[in-house]
């Protein structure tokens, strides 16, 4: 059995996905293992900024990294959620937090007992309740596990940071632990004849360099998934139309915010990231309604500070391979789909799907079981957030434009109509064990976005009416100690992890 082992392990492009495999392979496999990333130096990345949810704390725990080492090193901040601003309707906003609003009781959610007390006349938003949202609104963030010593669950997070600088940052590490790095563009791809792998890849200057197992994470080009192997996309455009970013930092601005914001624009949306030293913006939008002229105006209209450069235009097809492993080739990043940056879900996707190549890590006779598993897992994880995606679009009650008359009338998978219906009946969701996203984040955003069930669960009425006024105004109380306990969002930085570089 030893002799089928794998050797040689070849990853084609750097960047986030190329770095972040081969800074995992390089940590849970055996040192013998051969692994080399091929990367070119003049093939440019947009760096204006990345957003991430609480996830990667995982992953950068797994691969050894100190957090605030971390953020010091990729010039970061904290992110408690994503600010959505005229999605559902215009004027009107909310924060998607990566926690619970309030704390459930008896074993039945939260937002039940809100839903109840909003029947019978409360006049207080779900994020009344929200301890993230008191903390994004006052701009203040710390570590906190637990609020006290209640069963309110304290602080999550994750982190804004420049993904140039986080590449960078795992390619040291990655180094370290032997990774050979080289530099060059591919030219070739040389299949062998009777099995049909990539047998080898060849540079444009001739090096040619062979492997057992390649990891293509070559972006949205597919270089050995779909260029060399012919493995074909699946377009879901007809569920999330937009096709085109544009991307610009601009200068820092106070107070410096520990969220994302989106902001929905007339043909797409917005988003605004903070970094230590800029701020990252974008322009995501569907040129079937919108010029790129038009939508670079919006663009640079938008921004808090001055642009530090003109935008960078990306063209992209939102959809997914049909096949993530195929042969002796797995596609990682772009290069195996994309689903555009609503919900921060990149980086995420690198890493879980790293996570699962490695758990099903194969020898060299490329059993199809462990492609066919890798596959089916993938692809699920793909499909559950694409619908979360789409709730965004579809759930809107907006009419002016073109853009979101469409999105609202769509027609939009099965899964995600049972899941409306079913939460519009009286607040209760299904959740699929693998969905990356839990039950709050499904309930924040189809309330968020106007979607108020009719009822509520039963078992809510098991409090009498001043029981349930007393339990939400204990909770706001607790909420209001523990955020005024917490620093500001700069000064937490300022003191565990201030970049050297502003």
């Amino acid at each position: 059995m030893g002799d089928m082992q794998i050797e040689r392990v070849v990853i084609v492009g750097g960047g986030t996905a190329g770095w972040i495999s081969a800074a995992a392979l390089s940590r849970f496999l055996p040192s013998h293992l051969s692994i080399t990333l091929i990367e070119s130096e003049a093939i440019g990345t947009v760096g204006v900024g990345e957003a991430t949810i609480p996830q990667i704390r995982r992953l950068n725990t797994m691969l050894g990294l100190d957090e605030d080492d971390f953020v010091r090193e990729t010039r970061g901040t904290f992110k408690l959620g994503i600010e959505f601003s005229d999605w559902g309707h215009i004027g009107e906003r909310y924060l998607h937090t990566f926690g619970n609003a309030g704390m459930s009781l008896a074993n039945l959610p939260f937002h039940q007992y809100w839903l109840r007390a909003r029947a019978e006349g409360l006049d207080a938003s779900l994020w009344d309740y929200s301890l993230h949202q008191r903390a994004a609104d006052t701009g203040r963030f710390g570590r906190m596990e637990r609020v006290g010593n209640t069963s309110m669950t304290g602080l999550a997070y994750a982190f804004h940071f420049d993904s140039s600088l986080y590449a960078a940052y795992l390619r040291r590490q990655a180094e370290a632990a032997g990774v050979t790095r080289i530099e060059g563009r591919i030219g070739d791809v040389t299949l062998d004849g009777e099995t049909g792998h990539i047998a080898s890849v060849t540079l444009q200057d001739g090096r040619k360099v062979g492997g057992d197992l390649f990891i293509d994470c070559s972006g949205f080009r597919g270089l050995l998934i779909g260029g060399a192997l012919g493995v074909a996309y699946e377009d879901w455009s007809h569920w999330l139309p937009c096709n085109r970013a544009l991307a610009v930092g601009c200068a820092r601005t106070e107070p410096l915010l520990p969220y994302t914001k989106a902001r929905a624009r007339t043909a797409g949306w917005q988003w605004r990231i903070p970094l230590q030293h800029r701020t990252g913006n974008g322009h995501v939008f569907c040129d079937a309604f919108m010029e790129e002229d038009e939508a670079r105006e919006i663009l640079l209209s938008g921004l808090d500070g001055e642009p530090t450069g003109e935008p960078a235009s990306l063209r992209f097809t939102t959809g997914r391979r049909r096949e993530f492993w195929y042969r002796n080739c797995v596609a990682i990043g772009l290069s195996s789909g994309f689903l555009e940056p609503l919900e921060s879900t990149s980086i995420h996707l690198i890493q879980s799907n790293i996570s699962r190549l490695i758990e099903l890590f194969p020898t060299r006779d490329f059993d199809p079981v462990h492609a066919e598993e890798y596959n089916r897992l993938v692809g699920r994880e793909y499909e559950l957030i694409r619908d979360f995606l789409i709730l965004h679009y579809h759930r809107t009650d907006r009419d002016d434009s073109a853009f979101w008359r469409y999105c609202r009338t769509m027609d939009v998978p099965e899964s995600l109509k049972d899941k409306l219906a079913l939460f519009a009946r009286a607040g209760q969701l299904y959740r699929a064990p693998d969905d990356l996203f839990r039950e709050t984040s499904w309930v924040q955003v189809m309330i968020g976005q106007g979607l108020i069930p009719r009822s509520y669960h039963a078992m809510a009425d098991r409090l009498s009416s001043d029981q349930l006024e007393r339990f939400l105004a204990d909770i706001r109380t607790l909420i209001t100690r523990a955020v005024d306990e917490l620093p500001a969002h700069e000064s937490f930085i300022r003191d565990h992890c201030l970049s050297e570089e502003q």
